[in-house]
């Protein structure tokens, strides 16, 4: 498996495995065991996604070590702020059954989220977490999260995919040494992505997929992705994707469907900031 070192030498895996939308703890627990079967050892979830106890399980039942694994987990709005960001932590901890975190991530920048960078930072000095940072930052708020605290953010797990490339976002967190990771690598479906001319072209050139070939297009730029797929034999096609390079000539063209907009969720759009804080999980 081909990885990235973070901010604080910490070696993260190139290519892992979400579990955004599994909703069913059986489903989640079983995908989490494909997968960690099949190889991968990047396995990202959230409070909010209320499936942190499956993942948990599955971890246990997969029988990798769990020095193998980096797994990550997310704060939630409603749980920002220094003091329920410290409690927050030990419950997703617990529903992991785990004793320590590879990576933390404010998954929203709304709330008091520098009380809640300060509790992360006691975190990792602590040892509980092996590398903090954020998710769903535009670069002002990332800019205002490093000027006013000691620890930059080791990640910044934004909206990436062929249409919504990230482009200069992607150089400013590169100037600033933090890694930018995709989620939706899929554009979750939109513009009918699977069915894009462009992609299966190169697709059919390269005798693949078009979701390896968007994973390819990803990696092949540094960046890290975390695919989900409830389907094991998707699990699999989704981890094939090292046996193969996308030419410049193919990444070119690639670079041509950008729409320099997100597609899934935009930030800038008030009622989505007041939807998200208001959005409540349950455990």
């Amino acid at each position: 498996m081909q990885s990235v070192t973070l901010n604080n030498g910490v070696e993260m895996p190139i290519l892992g495995f979400g579990v955004y939308q599994i909703d069913d703890e059986n489903v989640c627990e079983e995908s989490v065991c494909n997968a960690l079967m099949e190889g991968y050892r990047l396995i990202d979830t959230a409070a909010v996604y209320s499936n942190e106890k499956a993942v948990g399980r599955a971890i246990k039942q997969s029988g990798v070590p769990r020095e193998e694994i980096f797994v990550t987990t997310k704060l939630w709005i409603q749980d920002a702020g220094y003091k329920s960001a410290r409690k927050a932590f030990e419950t997703s901890l617990n529903k992991l059954q785990l004793d320590y975190l590879d990576l933390y991530l404010i998954h929203m920048p709304f709330g008091d989220i520098h009380g809640s960078w300060r509790a992360m930072e006691e975190l990792y000095h602590e040892g509980k977490i092996r590398a903090i940072g954020v998710s769903n930052f535009l670069n002002d708020r990332l800019m205002d999260l490093i000027v006013h605290h000691e620890i930059v953010p080791t990640v910044n797990q934004v909206e990436t995919h062929v249409f919504t490339q990230q482009v200069e976002n992607a150089q400013f967190m590169k100037d600033h040494h933090v890694q930018i990771e995709s989620w939706g690598p899929f554009a979750e479906g939109k513009n009918n992505i699977f069915k894009n001319e462009v992609l299966a072209s190169i697709a059919e050139k390269h005798h693949k997929s078009v979701a390896q070939v968007a994973l390819r297009w990803l990696i092949q730029r540094g960046i890290v992705a975390i695919p989900k797929s409830v389907h094991k034999e998707r699990i699999i096609e989704n981890f094939n994707i090292f046996n193969f390079e996308l030419s410049r000539a193919d990444m070119e063209r690639i670079a041509k469907l950008d729409s320099k907009e997100n597609l899934i969720l935009s930030l800038h759009d008030p009622e989505n900031v007041e939807r998200l804080s208001n959005m409540k999980f349950h455990d």
